[in-house]
């Protein structure tokens, strides 16, 4: 849908000079552009992987400066105020920036709100969405708060717009957390580990020697290394779906995410599963936290001989699984693109 509106703004003209793309996805039609001549900042995993595959320059930051830019709109206001800035920041006055999203997004109020800080025109709407062109007043036109800032989540612990639970730890990974046993095992790995709340708790407890973070979001592993310290900690951004280490691992703890965007689609819990089987040994533990409504228990018998609910509540259920069947547990039926 972002792709059939570039269409109708850039057609099959490239604009000139150089160009920021800043949320551009695997899915988004980029056609319109050169990449020879284009930086797209993508700093989730599997996005990041597609664009640069495509033959971008793909990064998880921003560097220099550019003729025109693009912004792709993300679902959480801060995020989005903070692309805009970024963007912002990167061009001279009169440059044109362009803001692309779908309603659902939000992009009629961001257009509001734009409307009363700069010149807009050019809107387009297709796809239930619209795109539309900021010119760039002189500096200062943007508040200061719209830069992305640290979020002081957790005693000294910080997030940034657009992560993961931003606001403070996630109630699942909270009940997680509560029901681990006292004693854990020697290498631990947490998938989907945001921005480091969870590992620091498995960290607190005896017996941890090595912990793997993988995640996916470079936003919030970054955040993730100012948050644990600990040097038996290391941290790997990858999409934990078909993440591998050289060495099995006897224990994983995850709260997997279940939404791809808007929808739930448990699929992606499935999926998170079966990669903790494929990292496991077969003595090795799983402990996860799933909402209560997700069917996890057939997957989990699927790739484990031992499965067991340790408790929850109403809202989540505590699960835990032994026995990997490790033979081809990873990879099948993944989806890719997952968001929590």
């Amino acid at each position: 849908m972002a792709g059939s509106r570039l269409e109708l703004v850039f057609g099959g003209e490239p604009p000139e000079g150089r160009l920021l793309l800043l949320g551009a996805g695997a899915d988004t039609d980029l056609s319109p552009f050169d990449a020879a001549r284009t930086q797209a900042v993508q700093g989730f995993f599997p996005d990041h992987q597609a664009l640069k595959a495509r033959g971008f320059d793909v990064v998880t930051a921003a560097s220099g400066s550019f003729d025109a830019a693009v912004v792709f709109l993300p679902r959480a206001r801060a995020e989005a105020r903070a692309r805009i800035a970024e963007a912002a920041s990167r061009l001279s006055p009169g440059a044109a920036l362009w803001i692309d999203g779908q309603k659902t997004d939000g992009i009629d109020a961001v257009l509001k709100e734009m409307r009363g800080l700069a010149p807009v025109d050019g809107i387009e709407s297709r796809g239930h969405g619209k795109i539309f062109r900021v010119t760039l007043p002189e500096p200062g036109w943007l508040p200061e708060d719209w830069a992305a800032q640290d979020h002081q989540a957790a005693p000294g612990m910080v997030t940034r717009p657009g992560v993961f639970s931003a606001d403070g730890p996630d109630p699942a990974s909270q009940a997680l957390a509560a029901a681990l046993p006292e004693k854990l095992p020697s290498r631990i790995a947490d998938l989907g580990a945001g921005w480091g709340w969870l590992s620091a708790q498995i960290l607190t407890h005896p017996g941890v020697g090595t912990l793997h973070l993988v995640e996916a979001d470079a936003t919030a592993l970054d955040c993730a290394r100012r948050n644990v310290t600990d040097p038996r900690a290391q941290f790997h951004w990858a999409d934990a779906l078909d993440f591998h280490l050289p060495e099995p691992v006897n224990g994983v703890i995850m709260n997997p995410p279940f939404h791809d965007g808007r929808a739930a689609d448990p699929r992606i819990g499935a999926g998170f599963i079966r990669a903790a089987a494929g990292l496991l040994t077969g003595a090795g533990r799983l402990w996860m936290v799933a909402n209560r409504h997700l069917p996890y228990e057939q997957v989990l018998r699927d790739s484990f001989a031992d499965v067991a609910e340790l408790g929850g509540d109403a809202r989540f259920k505590i699960l835990t699984a032994t026995g990997a069947r490790r033979g081809g547990a990873a990879g099948r039926g993944q989806p890719k693109g997952h968001r929590r």
